[in-house]
């Protein structure tokens, strides 16, 4: 079996009520399988994985933002997972965006992002924490409660 080593730039964004914007999609390979999940995705040729956040963020929301508007990342993880019939490991930086508030615009998803993300939704830690959906990362609602907390909204 051959994995796939990939790295990946994710944006935690988070409103004025520490509510994190998450979206819903799945593998085309296995249409019954749904999950919600941050903004973001594989690094592009010559990215950083800040720049890789960024465009993501844009293609995904419609939310435009230089790499250096995210500062730093606020976690990191490497992953397993399969996505379309191929196995991947995925080394992954989050960086954290706080926004007064934001309406999603998809208009600038690719062809792949259009038939797999289906929907977004703002959510608190708490509802996290009480959703019996698959939400990514696993322990999202402890890493939303400490960058809310880490980062408040009068910075805005």
């Amino acid at each position: 079996m051959t994995v796939i080593d990939r790295r990946a730039g994710r944006v935690l964004l988070v409103d004025l009520a520490g509510r994190v914007l998450l979206l819903h999609g799945g593998d085309p390979a296995r249409p019954e399988l749904r999950w919600w999940f941050t903004a973001g995705g594989g690094l592009a040729d010559g990215e950083t994985v800040a720049e890789a956040a960024a465009r993501e963020l844009f293609e995904e929301t419609g939310l435009r933002v230089a790499p250096d508007d995210l500062g730093g990342p606020v976690w990191h993880e490497i992953t397993e997972f399969s996505y379309d019939g191929r196995d991947y490991r995925q080394e992954q930086d989050f960086f954290l965006l706080r926004v007064a508030d934001w309406q999603v615009d998809t208009a600038g998803m690719d062809a792949e992002e259009k038939l797999t993300i289906t929907e977004h939704r703002w959510w608190s830690a708490a509802e996290i924490e009480a959703s019996s959906e698959e939400i990514f990362p696993l322990d999202l609602a402890d890493l939303l409660r400490r960058c809310v907390a880490a980062v408040p909204d009068k910075d805005l």
